[in-house]
């Protein structure tokens, strides 16, 4: 049965709605605060919810830090896809079209790279199988460019996309943290230098 409806929404409506402020709240007090000092009732008071209605919505912090960080995830694939979609057919230029579509889009907002890069590590051992599933997303992505191209690399495809996510993870973690972060360019070309060395290109 179908709650009644209240102010022009239903209680399905309203519990998105909420579960909407609650994961608006936690993109921006998860990269401000940080993911261990931001409580419950600090995103409650962000999100203008009563504590009750957070745990209608989420299970705890670490469910709602999940959600934040598998739209961030989810929004990124579908930006470098959509990039590569329409990028060159070379390995070369692929590789340069992906990375500068993943930087360009993860640093542009600095709540992103922060939630992405930092604050999913924060968020302790709950938030690995979130992290796994984000790196096989990407590493697919990667195989399946290359696989694309034709080109066959000198090692295992899968266990050098692996290495590969890994070096540009790294680089995004040096921009969010550094006290004097190196210039978005410069850390476009290393890692496409990264990429483009690891294929002998």
């Amino acid at each position: 049965m179908k709650g009644r409806a209240y102010r022009g929404m239903s209680a399905e409506q309203r519990l998105a709605d909420r579960r909407e402020r609650l994961m608006t709240a936690a993109y921006t007090l998860f990269p401000s605060a940080g993911f261990p000092a931001t409580t419950i009732e600090k995103l409650c008071t962000k999100a203008r919810v009563s504590n009750r209605a957070f745990y209608e919505c989420f299970s705890g912090r670490e469910a709602l830090m999940q959600a934040v960080y598998d739209r961030c995830v989810e929004e990124t694939l579908q930006e470098v896809s959509k990039a590569l979609a329409a990028g060159p057919s070379t390995l070369s230029g692929r590789i340069e079209t992906g990375i500068r579509a993943y930087v360009s889009f993860v640093t542009q907002d600095f709540r992103r790279a922060h939630i992405m890069h930092v604050e999913v590590r924060r968020a302790g051992d709950c938030l690995t199988a979130a992290r796994q599933r984000a790196v096989s997303g990407f590493t697919r992505l990667i195989e399946e460019t290359v696989a694309a191209t034709g080109e066959k690399p000198a090692v295992n495809l899968h266990l050098l996309a692996l290495g590969l996510i890994g070096a540009l993870q790294e680089l995004l973690i040096e921009w969010v943290l550094a006290t004097d972060p190196p210039p978005i360019d410069q850390v476009t070309a290393t890692a496409v230098h990264i990429f483009r060395s690891a294929f002998g290109l």
